[in-house]
């Protein structure tokens, strides 16, 4: 008897337990896009620690033995809400131009390129800084340009990777890359300025996204079909899994009219804007609210400011594998796991936003920001898989048009944060956070009567699925033609 025990295999038929996630290729682009959002936030956020160290008072001993205070620039609180707010200007122009190009290019190719020169212009950052505040306007712009591809690119690469059964939580680990690029960024932005100066902060972590991007040209490839790495057991179990034959690469027409009048659709646009309302005001303001109503030194504000994000970072795979636990088991429909992740998410959001502000003491609204934060990882597994549920081969233009509506939070909730703490005092900050909750608590009630997992009937997977039945009915009503037709002539012949 062979005593030699046996292999575990998985239902996509991979001779290897789940959790070896390099045997399967698939999770390997998972592992890649993660990395990818690393990238993606740490040249974002990055700014908002370096902007304080930029921008704060610091002592300055003189030739002639006096002391003195001087800042590397002189930007009041509005205009440091235009610098942080200038990247979504960019930014805003592209999420529908990305999710249109990574149909025709590939979404691998364009992610890697939007987050290549996101990188390469982080590094050029200091100089144009150090060139005047109009030119580091300038630069953030065309930063938010390159890097506003990525979101819809990615859905265009989970349309050709993600099993049904998988699409939670491939893209909500991947997604988790967004609060580890966060919780990596805030406190190492902290200490680099501290110790190297500023403009450290731009250096490290551009050259950390040009690695970054040439590992992901080389490693990713558009779709199962064309990596070399891939098993044929996985690939067939892929392709199956969507429905698509080996060299099924035929040109997208978008059903333009159903998408713009979709109210699914527009659910989930109103649920993105809403989530990034108050994740944008947090992300940018989030130091200056630590340093100015909670009196924290510089190197701790990016510290305390990481903790909601690893809690994010952390929670999002718990909600994407319990999102689709829920339902391979059969205890939630799709419609129903994106209603209740995302709109409990949301509730609890305004909730802790009401209480941290409220309250407004360093440790009890801390504590409510990172609970209401890290709570935000559940309705990512509603709105943000929910492109991929409405229609698979338009989720790149559909993520396109919500993340479009979704940045303007990015470039107005900045500049209205810094008209209202133009005095810096508790009640002005308030106000930013009741916002917030406002927003949150809209967003909830929109998504919950409009929402849909369902695919749609303009999709264009259901246009083919009629075409293919209306065919099978064709093929199956010319036998009875010819025989009629048969029965017909032999009569005739008797006669």
């Amino acid at each position: 008897m062979d005593t030699k025990p046996s292999s575990k295999v998985s239902s996509d038929g991979i001779d290897a337990p789940l959790w070896m996630f390099w045997k399967r290729r698939r999770y390997i682009v998972v592992f890649m896009a993660f990395l990818g959002f690393f990238n993606v936030y740490s040249l974002r956020v990055n700014l908002s620690v370096a902007i304080v160290a930029m921008t704060e008072n610091r002592t300055v001993h003189y030739d002639n033995g006096t002391v003195g205070y001087e800042q590397y620039f002189d930007w009041s609180s509005s205009l440091q809400g235009y610098v942080l707010s200038s990247f979504f200007y960019g930014y805003i122009l592209t999420p529908f131009l990305g999710g249109f190009i990574s149909n025709r290019f590939g979404g691998n190719y364009v992610f890697g390129v939007g987050i290549g020169t996101t990188a390469v212009l982080t590094l050029l950052t200091p100089l144009a800084a150090k060139a005047g505040v109009a030119v580091l306007l300038a630069v953030r712009i065309v930063e938010g340009i390159f890097e506003g591809v990525t979101f819809p690119c990615i859905h265009a690469v989970w349309s050709r990777w993600a099993p049904p059964t998988e699409r939670s939580r491939m893209a909500s680990i991947a997604f988790a890359g967004n609060y580890a690029g966060t919780v990596v960024a805030m406190p190492m932005s902290g200490i680099l300025a501290n110790a190297w100066g500023w403009e450290s902060v731009f250096y490290v972590f551009g050259v950390i996204g040009c690695i970054w991007f040439l590992a992901w040209m080389f490693f990713v490839k558009t779709s199962p079909e064309v990596d070399g790495w891939i098993s044929q057991r996985e690939k067939e179990f892929i392709l199956e899994s969507l429905g698509r034959t080996e060299g099924d690469q035929e040109k997208v027409k978008h059903p333009w009219k159903g998408i713009l009048t979709s109210v699914a659709v527009w659910s989930l646009v109103v649920s993105h804007f809403s989530e990034n309302w108050g994740f944008y005001t947090l992300l940018t303001q989030l130091p200056t609210f630590l340093k100015d109503a909670m009196h924290f030194e510089l190197e701790k504000t990016g510290f305390v400011s990481a903790v909601p994000y690893l809690v994010m970072g952390i929670l999002l795979f718990v909600s994407g594998y319990l999102a689709d636990w829920c339902q391979v088991k059969g205890y939630l429909t799709t419609t129903q796991v994106r209603r209740y992740f995302n709109c409990g998410a949301f509730l609890a959001q305004t909730v802790f936003m009401i209480i941290g502000a409220f309250i407004l003491e360093p440790g009890p609204t801390i504590t409510c920001i990172t609970i209401a934060v890290g709570l935000g990882a559940f309705a990512w597994s509603g709105f943000a898989v929910n492109h991929l549920d409405l229609s698979p081969k338009s989720a790149g233009v559909l993520m396109g048009i919500s993340n479009t509506f979704a940045t303007i939070p990015g470039i107005v909730s900045p500049i209205i944060t810094g008209y209202i703490t133009s005095n810096k005092s508790d009640n002005e900050w308030k106000t930013v956070f009741y916002i917030a909750a406002g927003i949150y608590l809209v967003g909830c009630v929109i998504y919950w009567f409009g929402v849909s997992g369902e695919l749609q009937t303009w999709s264009i997977e259901a246009q083919e699925r009629r075409r293919e039945q209306e065919k099978q009915e064709k093929q199956q009503s010319k036998p009875i033609e010819s025989l009629a037709y048969t029965n017909k002539v032999s009569m005739e012949d008797e006669l």
